[in-house]
Order: C-alpha cells, then sequence, then structure tokens
C-alpha cells in the first residue's frame, strides 16, 4: 500500500502509531507457576497493537512505570498520553506528576468516552477467550502471553482493514512458513525444510 494510501486508510483514527496508548489491568485470573492473577494491557489507539504481560495481583507505582517501559517505551518510544480508567493506581497526584516528568499526559476514561471502553473490553474478550483455546490447564494462561499478543497483532482489525503490524510498519511480520526453503544448519551448512 503506498504511504499517500496509507494516510487515508487511517485518517479519522488518533493521528499516529503510539501517538495515544490505552493501558488497563485485568485480574481475577488462576494463579500462574508464579502466582500472578492479572495482565497489564496495552493498546496503541491508532494501530490498535496490544502488548500483554502477567502482573502479581498488587501492582506497585513503581512496577507500574517499569512495565511502560519494557512494554512500551522501548519498542515504541513514550506515547504523548496514556489513556486509562480510573484505577487508584493511577488517579493519584504521584501519577500526575510522574507522567509529567515523562513528557506524557495520562488521561482517564470517563463514562461518554465509550470508544476507548469499548475498545478495551473487545481486547479483554479476545484475550480471554485466546487464552482458554491455548491452554490445557487454565493455570498455564501466562505461558500464552506472547502467542496471544502474537495472534491480535497480525489479526486484520475491522476499524482500520490491516493487522496492527502492517499499520504500526507498513509491513507484515514475517512468519516460520515464510522463512523460505532453505535454512542454515547449527554446523554452518544449508539444509532444505520440506513444507507440508
Amino acid at each position: 500500500m503506498p504511504a499517500r494510501e496509507a494516510c487515508a486508510v487511517f485518517a479519522g483514527s488518533a493521528p499516529i502509531p503510539s501517538g495515544s496508548t490505552g493501558m488497563y489491568f485485568v485480574f481475577g485470573l488462576p494463579p500462574d507457576a508464579k502466582r500472578r492473577t492479572g495482565v497489564v494491557v496495552f493498546v496503541d489507539r491508532f494501530s490498535k497493537m496490544v502488548h500483554f504481560a502477567a502482573v502479581p495481583t498488587v501492582v506497585t507505582a513503581a512496577q507500574t512505570v517499569r512495565l511502560i517501559v519494557d512494554m512500551v517505551f522501548r519498542h515504541h518510544g513514550m506515547p504523548r498520553d496514556i489513556v486509562s480508567d480510573r484505577d487508584p493506581r493511577f488517579t493519584a497526584r504521584f501519577w500526575q506528576e510522574v507522567f509529567t516528568l515523562l513528557g506524557t499526559q495520562l488521561s482517564m476514561a470517563t463514562a461518554d468516552h465509550q470508544q476507548t471502553g469499548g475498545q478495551t473490553k473487545r481486547v479483554n474478550r479476545v484475550l480471554g477467550d485466546l487464552l482458554k483455546s491455548y491452554t490445557h490447564s487454565f493455570s498455564q494462561w501466562s505461558e500464552f502471553l506472547p502467542m496471544t499478543e502474537f495472534s491480535i497483532n497480525n489479526s486484520v482489525h475491522a476499524s482500520t482493514g490491516h493487522t496492527p503490524f502492517y499499520v504500526n510498519a507498513l509491513r507484515h511480520p514475517r512468519l516460520p512458513s515464510m522463512l523460505g526453503i532453505v535454512a542454515p544448519s547449527l554446523s554452518g551448512g544449508g539444509s532444505t525444510v520440506e513444507r507440508t
């Protein structure tokens, strides 16, 4: 897709990828092997790209900042604003100061801001459905977060008509099935991989 077409396709969404990120916590999952019972969900409001991380029941302010750096900043840079629900973690004056220091605005979703809430509910529903389909024992749910994230990011989103990967980078991710017929062996030589 030429850049001009891409701009036309995405007109009306948030202005740029990673300009506005939704951040939400989902709790109430069965404890995994590390006793984590929640997921932090980051959603880029333009590309619809998601990032997930398993979290313990109690997440401190310092841990939340580390999650933002590890899950958003290192991949996309600091968003202009982070939209969250009215979780007590984000309503304290402390958070306003932290985000001011980071050069990011912290916005709270409101009842009349249904697009943000609806988008999050859809992501949470898909997250739950995918985790259930991947796991034989639901206590293993956290092991499947990376594949769940990849699956969502490689699925066409109705509002953009493209995958979040494509919207974010104007290319599709390479998949194992696309890596080619010849794969180097561990000894440095070539080997042929059979396609099934």
